[in-house]
């Protein structure tokens, strides 16, 4: 019977600490794998500071805004990166703007309203504003570092995708020799009266012709230089020198007198602000 308790007791005593030895062993496996992750973390973070050191653009994402002077007109865009490589990063961006016409030409003009001069300009044979919004995918990808925090780096940004043109009805204000009236009118295969320049006072209201938008879809491309002069990395302080091609489904009538056309090139300069994370 004594035989029996000891080889229990044995077996208990084994027993309890092959389980304190196991759990020792799954503590100690758990703790080396956490100082491993920190290992490789803090390695990471180490070449990240080491290549943002060297000059290297170091981030997953980023988003910009940016104001541009074209040739033919004026655009505003917001645009959003994803890191991919060291090199490349993928964007997307949306852009508003507007194309002129380069014969374009402000003719001022001098009426009287209940006892006051009013001065005022038009465009002569404007027959539409022409906006456009886009939608486009792309890449950037970088050329030259910076060498240091102080320099100056030089990336590549090529992409394309949809184009909305809108053209919207440009109005203008006449004396209508008919009833002596003051008219807001656009043009309507009316050329007598809108093509008159005795009878023309100036522009129409600033939110004329908004409830009459034409939609025509298109497509565009578009190729740049950025230079991105931001003294530390996360900041994004950049001018871009570009060129941008549209072409639309159909003809976009803008001035009268001159032939209308489907496809639109400029070239561009834009002022690029924004962040990286």
């Amino acid at each position: 019977m004594e035989v029996k308790k000891l080889l229990l007791t044995a077996l208990i005593s084994c027993g309890v600490v092959t389980g304190m030895y196991a759990q020792q062993k799954v503590k100690s496996s758990g703790a080396d794998a956490r100082a491993l992750k920190k290992a490789e973390r803090r390695e990471k973070i180490n070449q990240l500071i080491k290549q943002e050191e060297e000059g290297a653009l170091i981030y997953q994402k980023q988003g910009a805004f940016g104001f541009k002077f074209n040739t033919d007109g004026w655009g505003m865009f917001y645009e959003h990166g994803k890191y991919k490589t060291i090199t490349t990063t993928n964007l997307w961006w949306m852009e508003l703007g507007e194309h002129k016409h380069p014969k374009e030409e402000k003719v001022p003009t001098l009426s009287a309203s209940q006892g006051f001069l009013i001065i005022s300009s038009y465009i002569y044979g404007k027959r539409n504003n022409f906006y456009d919004f886009k939608l486009g995918f792309g890449q950037q990808k970088l050329i030259g570092s910076k060498g240091n925090k102080n320099g100056v780096a030089v990336t590549a940004i090529y992409g394309g995708g949809f184009s909305a043109g809108l053209l919207k009805p440009y109005y203008i204000e006449i004396q209508n020799p008919s009833t002596g009236k003051r008219e807001e009118i656009k043009y309507d295969n009316n050329d007598s009266l809108f093509l008159d320049p005795t009878i023309i006072l100036g522009k129409g209201g600033l939110t004329k012709g908004f409830n009459e938008i034409k939609f025509v879809p298109g497509f565009h491309a578009r190729a740049a230089m950025r230079f991105d002069y931001g003294r530390y990395n996360e900041i994004l302080s950049a001018l871009e020198v570009g060129v941008n091609a549209e072409y639309y489904t159909q003809s976009m009538p803008i001035l009268l007198l001159n032939k209308d056309k489907k496809f639109f090139f400029n070239a561009y300069i834009a002022l690029v602000f924004g962040k990286r994370k």
